[in-house]
């Protein structure tokens, strides 16, 4: 009777968990002096998941992953890369730099 740990909700899959990237004046400050990517994610997401997806979709090493619930009631995610890893990379990639 051995059980196995899950490290992902079959319900989400990656595409899901991220949102969209946030664009504000904080983030683009973060970006350039954390090393820090700033996302809308899925509620039911967790830390966990969301790491996953990010080190998936965008090919990056993760550090930390921070969140929080708006007031608007959406869920943000700081997430800290790598020091391998430019932040600023990332963000030209989607398009915010």
């Amino acid at each position: 009777m051995s059980e196995e740990v899950k490290t992902e909700s079959p319900s989400l899959d990656l595409q899901k968990i991220i949102v969209r990237p946030v664009s504000s004046e904080k983030a683009i400050l973060l970006i350039e002096r954390m090393n820090t990517l700033t996302f809308i994610v899925a509620r039911s997401a967790n830390k966990k998941q969301i790491k996953e997806a990010i080190e998936t979709l965008y090919g990056v090493k993760v550090v930390s992953v921070r969140t929080l619930i708006t007031r608007t009631g959406e869920k943000k995610a700081y997430v800290r890369l790598s020091d391998e890893y430019k932040a600023s990379d990332v963000a030209t990639k989607l398009g915010l730099l």
